[in-house]
């Protein structure tokens, strides 16, 4: 039997009807396709949004058509010359109008995320502030665009390089964070003179629809963003990927659906940004600062609800420690308060749907068929909505789903290891590498780790990495690219090489 079929350890109340300030903001959000500057009411069919802490419909919006995504592009393709050429200055002084009118409206952004997704109020705060960060880095860098003249080495020639813009743009972003992944992939286009075609995760929309009406109300010009959520994904993009006018991919998803994008871009050769799946290994070292390895479990596990690709997947804890870390992190799990992330001190809200909670379940039941041990959680309440308990297991033994795959849930696995070749070879032992969490006080040790795990970004004593200003991604089978930092906007600029003989 697996945990999520045991007899649920509380039962949830009935689930609460929208309060008159969440129906007056969802009536506020737009419903509709946003193409050239215009709000559509589409086809027929329509997306049902609803709210994970009760399963209920919270708003119904306009399901794009793969035609729709076509037309959807050809708007980006006619303001893409005009958009190229308006000056860096002016870029930026849109986005940051942008990020300005983002910290007035912050209260609305912040229920609307956790209206749509889940995640406690306190943390689609965060959410805004970090999303926002992006339109403020990229405000700045857009006017820093640069390029180099010299001679050349033969005294032949002036050598001139310069960075124009990439073209129209492709974005598609996930359903967790979905502000911040909005503003990290808008914010760089824009910035650097390119216009997009936004496609919202189905099951988050409602975030990047109010957040295009954001932007017009900052001034980005007709065409230069179009939002058009789908239920059909595959259908949408294949036309939109494979049209020679689309110059530029950027995805951020699972690593199956990555490959498949990939392939597809391919046909035109399309300068993609993949950022894929992960399966982070936390290490803590014997000589480690266990309040602080406590505090970052705490960060990289559960931040919005275990459902981000940086969380902590799998936790490697020195044998020496292991026990005393474990029952640390138990007692801070056990503190944590599952319910409605509109709910005071609510510090875990739910999964993003019941597939995710069938899922958490299984891994734990096939953890525990293979030798592991709950030390807290491991159920489904029951009632309303698509809630799991913080969960703690350890004696996670090699072989266990939980440590090959993602977990993407608020379930922390604890192994042990007894040397630090061990520990470096078991980190590194998974197709992904995106970030891995390293606690130790031996400085040398640190240095080390960052030369040996093979991950794009490392937390050393730390559970908490993303910024703005830091370029973000991983390598092997997490992904291709970075976003943020200086790097950002070099995803969406080409660079050009011309001589100019001398005399």
């Amino acid at each position: 039997m697996s945990a999520v079929e045991t007899a649920p350890a509380a039962a949830a109340a009935a689930a609460p009807a929208l309060t008159p300030r969440e129906v007056e903001l969802l009536a506020r959000v737009p419903d509709g396709l946003f193409i050239a500057g215009v709000w559509e009411a589409g086809s027929a069919s329509r997306i049902e949004v609803s709210d994970p802490a009760t399963g209920r419909v919270i708003k119904r919006i306009a399901d794009a058509r793969p035609e729709d995504g076509i037309r959807a592009l050809d708007a980006a393709v006619e303001a893409a010359e005009d958009w190229a050429a308006t000056p860096p200055r002016a870029r930026a002084e849109i986005l940051r109008r942008a990020f300005d009118l983002l910290q007035e409206r912050r209260d609305d952004f912040a229920l609307l995320m956790t209206l749509e997704m889940g995640k406690p109020l306190a943390e689609a705060n965060g959410e805004v502030t970090y999303g926002g960060e992006f339109l403020r880095w990229f405000s700045e860098e857009a006017v820093r665009i640069g390029g180099r003249f010299g001679q050349n080495p033969e005294g032949t020639g002036t050598m001139v390089v310069s960075q124009r813009p990439v073209g129209p743009s492709y974005l598609i972003t996930p359903w967790n964070f979905p502000l911040a992944m909005a503003t990290r992939k808008i914010a760089p286009a824009l910035a650097a003179g390119c216009t997009v075609v936004v496609k919202p995760a189905e099951l988050t929309p409602l975030t990047t629809l109010f957040f295009a009406q954001l932007l017009t109300d900052a001034g980005v010009p007709a065409g230069v963003v179009n939002v058009v959520p789908t239920s059909d994904a595959g259908a949408l993009s294949e036309p939109i990927i494979t049209d020679p006018r689309l110059r530029k991919l950027s995805f951020t998803g699972s690593t199956p659906v990555g490959r498949r994008l990939l392939a597809q871009a391919g046909r035109t050769v399309l300068r993609t940004s993949m950022e894929l799946g992960g399966n982070a290994p936390f290490l803590v070292f014997e000589d480690a600062d266990l309040d602080k390895a406590v505090e970052g479990a705490m960060l990289a596990k559960f931040r919005n609800i275990g459902q981000a690709c940086t969380a902590a997947n799998r936790f490697l804890v020195h044998t020496s420690v292991a026990e005393e870390f474990a029952a640390r992190v138990t007692a801070a799990v056990g503190a944590l308060k599952l319910g409605r992330g509109t709910d005071a001190g609510v510090t875990i809200g739910p999964l993003i749907d019941g597939r995710a909670v069938v899922s958490m379940g299984e891994l734990i039941g096939d953890a525990v068929a293979r030798g592991a041990r709950i030390l807290t959680g491991g159920t489904a309440p029951a009632g309303d909505g698509f809630f799991f308990e913080p969960t703690v297991l350890t004696d996670v033994q090699p072989g266990s789903a939980i440590l090959r795959e993602e977990i993407f849930g608020p379930v922390l696995a604890i192994s042990t290891f007894d040397t630090e070749d061990e520990a470096v070879a078991r980190a590194n032992d998974t197709e992904f590498g995106l970030v891995g969490y390293v606690f130790t006080r031996d400085l040398a040790r640190g240095h080390r780790m960052i030369d040996r795990l093979d991950t794009g970004m490392m937390g050393l004593n730390t559970g908490l990495v993303s910024n703005a200003a830091a370029p973000f991604g991983g390598v092997k089978q997490s992904g291709i690219g970075r976003e943020g930092g200086a790097e950002g906007i070099h995803e969406y600029l080409s660079t050009k090489y011309t001589l100019i003989p001398a005399g």
